[in-house]
């Protein structure tokens, strides 16, 4: 991991959008199932939004401006699924405005990955 990416990690952590910051509020200090997560970690080339090591899965939150960049998308997930993480995916809208069943099924799906 280079320095420069560990300083665009720290800038994210600073410039975080609202739903970025909704979210690490229901997550910060393990108030999902006891689950510790990070926000704004490199992995590989990329910075992806929140972090579970235990359950191995990697959240990211996209806004309208990553409608366009499915193709990236797809490819970025690829690369941090080499990792062993799985990459949960929720729109800014998910987080907005249905917090609640967003919440559930991530949870649902690191259970299922640390008891399986």
């Amino acid at each position: 991991m280079t320095n420069s990416l560990r300083r665009f990690a720290r800038r994210l952590r600073h410039d975080a959008t609202k739903p970025e910051d909704q979210l690490w509020e229901l997550l910060r200090d393990r108030r999902l199932g006891g689950y510790k997560f990070r926000r704004q970690v490199p992995v590989d080339r990329y910075v992806v939004d929140f972090v579970c090591a235990e359950a191995r899965i990697v959240v990211e939150i996209d806004g309208r401006q990553h409608g366009p960049l499915a193709d990236y998308d797809a490819q970025r997930s690829e690369v941090i699924r080499g990792y062993g993480f799985e990459v949960v995916r929720f729109t800014n809208d998910d987080i907005m405005k249905h917090p609640e069943p967003s919440l559930a099924r991530l949870k649902a799906i690191m259970d299922m990955r640390v008891v399986g």
